[in-house]
């Protein structure tokens, strides 16, 4: 089946603009909700979160119209991460979760995903029925069937309390400074309270958000903020979360970014070392680095890379039953606690790491040497297909003969926005700068 509507992460787009108008949200939330829907009269569920987009409130509605039209009853639970959404999804019995969330785009951007009864993200086939849906006349439901809303007051107060039973009994961060950047996002009350509950003298970044400045010269793509707080505060480490909190990176004493692949490094090394490492290895995506991978082969552990997305990771795991997987951007999934990436589980994992062995973050966060890498984004016009033009794929071939034996080379489009991204990963850091600039040089020639 097609699948035009959806992408790598859901349905993404500039707010206000098509896909992501009030009319498609509507018509998406009675498509799903009829979806999801198994008879008529049943209390048919389906949660909702979103992060602090001022978009976010007409998306909301939008989508809680189509929803209840189709006979579901709405849960808000107002801005709760990601991960929140799918725990909740399973913890309140419900049919299906919605979190409308762009991520760690810019404001101005916004997204829906969702979940379904067993709080994993849907499948691609799920996806392209829903697509297939849409394009249909929809059965509504019968006005004695209509659905309700309301609010769910204490779902932050919900997931706080899940999170905190994910840290090992026993431990606590008494004594240890902590910044926790939150990205002006949906973890911006939540983050800062689980790290002050379990004893850390926390010093929250990105707490104040306004509708606009999500993911503005902060978060877990905008390190910079964070690390400059750790340093000034003379803090212990940093976590630095993205928008809707599925991803973290760290950061250590000295205000160096760890990223999701050292961290998963680490898990793995423990886990294997307590015999908690299910599958014998971890999922990771064809960007993680060989460095990694590396790590892992020396101690007989094995690593599956899939396509980029922890939605593929997740269901990688599922199949080959891991526990442990996740991007290098900083998704770090741990089906253990959670069905999708959760940072703040991530950094709370990470902590107990260091309150147990009472090392520096530094000696942690550095398990592997990283071979060179470089990413380098070319944002190219809607409606064009830069890859498809022949000079482009003979120079990719070239280059990819040019590195043979000495590194990789991976081009992609992704899958959230009208992107290219070019990554090389070489020993020769001469070679990785002039093959990266090569490539960008020739998408720009094309006029892509």
């Amino acid at each position: 089946m097609s699948r035009n509507l959806f992408g790598t992460d859901g349905v993404r787009g500039k707010a206000n603009q098509y896909p992501m108008t009030a009319e498609v949200a509507l018509r998406l939330g009675t498509a799903v909700g009829r979806y999801f829907s198994r008879s008529v009269g049943t209390d048919h569920r389906v949660v909702i979160g979103k992060d602090t987009r001022l978009s976010g409130y007409m998306l909301e509605n939008a989508l809680t119209a189509g929803l209840t039209s189709a006979g579901m009853n709405v849960l808000l639970l107002g801005p709760v991460p990601t991960p929140a959404v799918g725990f909740l999804t399973r913890s309140m019995r419900a049919d299906l979760g919605v979190m409308i969330s762009a991520s760690h785009n810019p404001h101005y951007d916004n997204g829906i995903k969702f979940f379904g009864p067993d709080g994993f993200k849907l499948s691609d086939i799920a996806e392209s029925e829903i697509e297939v849906m849409l394009d249909q006349e929809m059965s509504l439901a019968a006005p004695e069937w209509i659905g309700r809303a309301k609010r769910i007051d204490d779902a932050a107060g919900r997931y706080i309390e899940y999170v905190k039973t994910t840290f090992p009994a026993g431990l606590r961060l008494d004594g240890l400074k902590v910044v926790v950047d939150c990205a002006n996002g949906a973890a911006y009350r939540v983050a800062p309270a689980v790290l002050w509950e379990l004893g850390a003298d926390v010093i929250p970044v990105g707490v104040s958000p306004n509708g606009k400045n999500i993911n503005s010269l902060v978060g877990s793509t905008y390190t910079q903020t964070a690390a400059e707080a750790v340093v000034a505060h003379g803090a212990h480490m940093g976590i630095s979360l993205d928008g809707d909190a599925d991803r973290l990176m760290i950061l250590d004493e000295n205000g160096q970014v760890a990223d999701g692949d050292q961290i998963m490094a680490l898990f793995a090394a423990r886990w294997a070392s307590e015999g908690r490492l299910k599958g014998n290895g971890l999922v990771a995506t064809i960007m993680s680095n060989l460095g990694l991978e590396r790590f892992l082969n020396q101690r007989g552990l094995n690593l599956l890379r899939t396509n980029v997305g922890d939605r593929y990771v997740v269901e990688a795991m599922r199949v080959g039953g891991y526990n442990l997987g996740g991007e290098q951007s900083g998704h770090i999934v741990m089906t253990d606690y959670a069905t999708t990436g959760d940072g703040l589980i991530a950094g709370l994992q990470f902590l107990s790491e260091m309150a147990r062995s009472g090392a520096r973050a530094s000696s942690l966060t550095q398990s592997f040497e990283a071979v060179p890498q470089l990413l380098q984004n070319h944002r190219y016009a809607l409606g064009t297909d830069p890859l498809a033009e022949a000079a482009v794929q003979r120079l990719i071939t070239q280059t990819e003969a040019r590195l043979m034996g000495k590194g990789r080379l991976l081009i992609r489009k992704s899958g959230t926005e009208p992107v290219i991204r070019i990554m090389a990963e070489c020993e020769d850091e001469v070679l990785l700068k002039e093959v990266v600039q090569t490539m960008i040089s020739a998408l720009e020639a094309q006029g892509a």
